[in-house]
């Protein structure tokens, strides 16, 4: 997964789908907004279970683990491979325990002309037009500079787990994110659940066939550059 993604639903559209009992979101965000090309450390909507109950959040894209110096690094751990998540030393803590789903309309990734190396941007997304829950990981890392009680004392990110691409999608890009289907949403979100197995297979590779299949379309190299945005970015060309 390249690092692109679309979050065009409203609020309410995600409080309904994913069933959410607190919404978390700051009130100086709380007005609807779309993101049509959600880049890297930018804020992303993130669903996610604290204090026991099922809540709507705010996090930058890009973990920080918590045993972090800095969060420099957040950057560089925009995804989690599914095959390592559970013991790479940046992710099981998080994986243990702070488990989330990320929504996404669809996302994109970029494949390179074997001749030309020029690369074309493609849109992915669900066939259904239904919505695409990320598996996700987040964490908290404390700021030491400043007071528990302080407005920045906690720093919040997350990072989406990816799996190797199998399918049409592959001929794309190697790798495709990791989904939940809404019946393991509840298991996936528990801090409580710590079984490891279950947990890996309750996500599974978001992959062209079957129920909530994926589509994709060629677009716009508009999406090359973070500065661009809209919905002009995910039309076929």
């Amino acid at each position: 997964m390249c690092g692109r993604f679309v979050s065009a639903r409203k609020r309410a559209e995600l409080l309904a789908e994913f069933a959410v009992k607190r919404d978390a979101v700051p009130a100086e965000r709380a007005a609807d907004y779309t993101d049509y090309n959600v880049a890297p450390t930018k804020r992303v909507y993130t669903v996610l279970q604290h204090d026991d109950e099922r809540e709507l959040r705010l996090v930058r894209w890009g973990l920080v683990p918590f045993w972090a110096k800095d969060t420099k690094g957040g950057s560089r751990l925009i995804n989690a491979r599914a095959e390592t998540v559970a013991v790479k030393p940046a992710f099981r803590a998080a994986f243990a325990k702070r488990r989330c789903l990320i929504p996404a309309d669809g996302y994109y990734e970029w494949q390179t002309d074997p001749d030309s190396k020029a690369k074309q941007p493609f849109y992915i997304y669900r066939t259904d037009g239904g919505i695409l829950a990320f598996a996700g990981l987040y964490e908290l890392w404390k700021n030491p500079e400043v007071p528990d009680d302080h407005e920045d004392a906690w720093y919040w990110s997350a990072t989406i787990i990816t799996t190797d691409a199998t399918d049409e999608i592959g001929k794309i890009h190697d790798r495709t994110p990791m989904v939940v289907a809404p019946g393991d949403w509840a298991d996936w979100l528990d801090p409580a659940n710590n079984q490891k197995d279950h947990l890996l297979t309750a996500m599974h590779p978001a992959v062209s066939s079957g129920s909530g299949g994926l589509s994709f379309r060629a677009v716009s190299t508009e999406v090359n550059s973070v500065r661009n945005n809209g919905a002009a970015l995910i039309e076929a060309v």
